[in-house]
């Protein structure tokens, strides 16, 4: 009980900090929205700080959860038509708030770097599970550097939403950024069969 009104909790400021950034949004917007008294609110969470540490590594937890689920279908061309589909679509991953990644930045600097070092080394992870999957189904190259490849591809989306300001300075979004980088990382990584299947 007290595990699923912490959960609760997490998930009802979530959608608000989604909504309205992280900034706007008070310890008293929050218990308002849940019909909760601020002592109760306490009860959970010590701070607004520890709540927003706990929304980042429920967040990540999520896209684990999704990435592990692309992971299952053992089909890597399915695999890959998923997980292209699934970046164009994502909306509940905070790197693609602009307003959110820009309070996390700005206010709580701390709580955005741990974010940012841990959904890197979770994205790494995956990948690499990815290509290995790719390789031993003969669509990926079999001298492909995974351990770098999944390096390169993470730093270069990480970057990119922590630097979202240069990306919108240019007229593009996070969306656009994840589907180009996808098309160059799929194309770079396939075998000459998985080329066929790609084009």
């Amino acid at each position: 009980m007290a595990e699923d009104q912490k959960c609760n909790i997490i998930k009802t400021a979530g959608d608000l900090f989604f909504r309205l950034g992280i900034r706007s949004v008070s310890i008293d917007d929050i218990c308002r929205e849940l019909g909760m008294s601020k002592k109760t609110f306490y009860v959970y969470f010590e701070s607004k700080d520890a709540l927003i540490e706990q929304m980042l590594l429920s967040n990540i937890q999520y896209m684990a959860n999704k990435m592990e689920e692309l992971l299952q279908l053992q089909d890597f061309r399915q695999l890959v038509k998923k997980f292209v589909k699934h970046q164009e679509v994502e909306k509940n991953d905070v790197r693609r708030v602009p307003q959110l990644v820009y309070d996390l930045k700005k206010y709580y600097p701390r709580q955005f770097a741990d974010f940012q070092a841990k959904s890197f080394e979770m994205h790494k992870g995956y990948i690499v599970r990815y290509l290995e999957l790719g390789v031993s189904q003969g669509l990926v190259r079999a001298n492909l550097n995974i351990e770098l490849t999944a390096v390169m591809f993470s730093m270069i989306h990480g970057g990119a939403i922590r630097d979202f300001e240069e990306l919108e300075a240019r007229n593009y979004n996070m969306h656009q950024l994840a589907h180009t980088t996808m098309d160059i990382f799929v194309r770079g990584i396939l075998s000459e069969e998985g080329m066929k299947l790609y084009n």
